[in-house]
């Protein structure tokens, strides 16, 4: 007698165990189709039924094979975020309000971090795009070309978060940086000073942000603008030795110090209050990111604010929308700033 070979996912063999989903319908006393139902959609299968299958699978240790359940279904119920930083409080608490609502609607994260390298990014895309993600959150909208590619060839949802553009690769969450420059510029000089430097992270988005500052601020003072650029992400002692390089540059008395981050801001505040010096007397420091240390540094920090728990709804309600395949659903949205003016300037 010839035995029959064993087709992949019959019986939905567990990942990495020997339990299936037939194992789990027999202790539970229903059918395989109904434990499969029950972890697909747990709403189309009764209270009692539900809690049967469970007590089961907590009494085996079973875990479903996601990869043949994704194959069946068409869908992996993951969602790839990617972003510069996983201990930057900035992205970390946008992630938090991203993930709280996609894990309310039965999804789960894959987190990759990225820095601001093009290339790794288009790597991470790749690695991601390979587990079969059901949708892809990236930060920014300046990828390369073969990252673009691979998104597109993709077909599924994409949002891209913390900047805004015209032409995303589908939708974009976030705000101008261009015009978060301009914000501050104005700021600044309504405020009354007309000399300024800037402080700035080597994120394409912060120099932007320090681009249009210095634009817009030469055009209102009609002085020059001298800067420190750093290649790397925002430090506190990043921050106390750009301060140091600065007046060693001759940085005038009463200047305006524009900072990429609150992290750098902080760090020129802790280096003036060494070096014996006030603020906003002797210069004066606005940040950016407005994180939750900012309103109790001494002197409180002036920073521009962006809600980062708005940014992550709404870009977890955006792929919802995408996912239902609403017609309504618009491919920009902007969720603005603020500057919150407090003692620094």
């Amino acid at each position: 007698m010839k035995s029959r070979a064993r087709k992949p996912g019959d019986g939905r063999r567990a990942a990495g165990g020997n339990v299936t989903m037939a194992d789990i319908g027999r202790l539970a006393g229903v059918s395989q189709v109904t434990v499969s139902r029950a972890l697909s959609a747990p709403a189309k299968v009764s209270p009692e039924t539900l809690e049967r299958i469970r007590d089961a699978i907590r009494v085996t240790g079973f875990v479903p094979n996601a990869v043949a359940g994704a194959l069946a279904s068409n869908k992996s119920r993951l969602i790839s975020a990617l972003v510069p930083s996983v201990t930057n409080i900035v992205y970390a608490s946008m992630l938090h309000a991203f993930s709280n609502i996609m894990l309310g609607h039965g999804y789960q994260l894959m987190l990759s971090e990225t820095g601001f390298d093009p290339e790794r990014e288009e790597a991470a895309i790749s690695a991601h795009l390979s587990r079969r993600p059901d949708a892809l959150l990236l930060t920014g909208i300046h990828h390369s070309a073969g990252a673009r590619r691979m998104l597109l060839a993709a077909g599924i949802p994409v949002v891209e978060v913390w900047d805004i553009t015209e032409t995303p690769i589908d939708c974009c969450v976030g705000f101008s940086h261009g015009a978060a420059g301009v914000a501050a510029a104005e700021f600044a000089h309504a405020a009354g000073y007309r000399q300024a430097v800037t402080v700035t992270a080597g994120d394409e988005r912060a120099i932007r942000r320090r681009n249009a500052f210095v634009d817009r601020f030469r055009q209102l003072s009609g002085g020059d603008v001298m800067g420190v650029d750093f290649d790397s992400t925002a430090t506190l002692g990043a921050g106390r030795q750009a301060l140091v390089d600065l007046l060693d540059r001759g940085m005038p008395r009463g200047c305006l110090v524009f900072c990429s981050s609150d992290q750098f801001a902080q760090g020129i505040l802790v280096e003036a209050r060494a070096r014996g010096l006030s603020v906003p007397g002797d210069l004066a420091v606005i940040g950016f990111g407005d994180q939750e240390f900012a309103a109790h540094l001494d002197p409180a920090l002036t920073s521009i604010r962006v809600d980062r728990d708005v940014l992550g709804r709404v870009a977890a309600n955006a792929l919802l929308a995408r996912f239902e395949r609403r017609a309504d659903v618009e491919a920009v949205h902007d969720v603005g700033f603020e500057i919150i003016r407090r003692a620094s300037a």
